[in-house]
């Protein structure tokens, strides 16, 4: 054995503590479960410098409680398209967790709600597809807005 192999246990010992966060015992307080609506500040380091960003949706599922390994996950929906995040609880990397709205759900796990975010645009998709075919003018022509509105392939999510 070495004889600076305590002082090696040592230094590892101390750069695992650097990184757990200071604020453990309030991220272990704080009450938030599947339907709240929180913003999480992100630390994000760019060009040698560190700044916050926050990432604001809805939380689908919080797993395994308060020990070490606990994660939750947000949903937002960024310029149509949903994004979803899975964020370690203690991780040193997030500033703040806010609770921006809470709400009664009656399940631990919404899962179901990225299968009704996408049932919903396909309804909308079909509503304005028959609101633009139904728009002909009284002599049997389809008025101008119609026929470009047809001609544009509408986006699929």
């Amino acid at each position: 054995m070495p004889k600076n192999a305590s002082r090696v246990k040592l230094n590892v010992v101390m750069t695992a503590n650097q990184f757990l966060p200071a604020n453990m015992e309030e991220r272990k307080k704080l009450d938030f479960r599947a339907g709240d609506t929180v913003r999480v500040w992100v630390k994000i380091a760019e060009k040698g410098k560190t700044r916050n960003q926050a990432f604001e949706g809805l939380v689908l599922a919080r797993k395994h409680g308060t020990e070490i390994g606990a994660t939750f996950t947000v949903r937002k929906v960024a310029e149509g398209v949903g994004v979803e995040r899975i964020f370690p609880l203690y991780s040193p990397s997030i500033d703040k967790i806010e609770i921006i709205k809470r709400t009664k759900a009656r399940r631990s796990k919404l899962y179901y709600i990225r299968d009704k975010a996408a049932r919903e645009v396909t309804r909308k998709m079909r509503s304005l597809r028959a609101t633009s075919v139904v728009s002909k003018k009284p002599t049997g022509e389809i008025a101008s807005e119609t026929v470009s509105a047809l001609s544009e392939e509408p986006a699929t999510v």
